[in-house]
Formats: structure tokens, C-alpha cells, sequence
């Protein structure tokens, strides 16, 4: 039996992933709530949300992406919009 892999598209409610896990990064602890969180998808991508409306719209990612923003915020790309 063939099963056929769910395509997510940007802004889908979170809520309507099916078997989503979300995880939140442990350096979020410190922010009052304001963090993202994020959870795997089917095919090797992932879906983003804001902790704070985890009903809301979700962001969806292919795996070169995510390792594309991963491999720049490791290296400070992003450090200036933290500051």
C-alpha cells in the first residue's frame, strides 16, 4: 500500500499538521514566552509557529532552508536584529 506524503503550504494553521511535535529551544525559558517553536515534517522539512499562537498560521520550510538559516544564524547573521 502506497501512502501518500502530506504537503503543507505556508500559513496553514498550525493546529491542521497532523501528528505535529512542537519543540521550543531551551534558551527560550528566559523570554517571557516569546519564542518560536518548531516541529518536523513528512519529507525532511518543518513547520514554525509563535509559542504564543499555537493555533495560529505556521511558516513551512524545506530542509535546505532551515539548514540554510541554521548554518547563518550559527555564524551571527542575523545577531543584529537580536540587539
Amino acid at each position: 500500500m502506497k501512502v501518500e506524503a502530506v504537503r503543507y503550504g505556508n500559513g496553514i494553521q498550525a493546529s491542521q499538521i497532523q501528528d505535529a511535535v512542537w519543540v521550543k529551544s531551551t534558551y527560550s525559558g528566559a523570554s517571557g514566552g516569546n519564542c518560536v517553536e518548531v516541529a518536523a515534517l513528512p519529507g525532511g522539512g518543518a513547520a514554525v509557529r509563535n509559542s504564543r499562537d499555537p493555533e495560529g498560521p505556521a511558516l513551512v520550510y524545506t530542509r535546505e532552508e532551515l539548514a540554510a538559516f541554521v548554518a547563518g544564524a550559527k555564524g551571527g547573521e542575523f545577531d543584529h536584529l537580536t540587539g
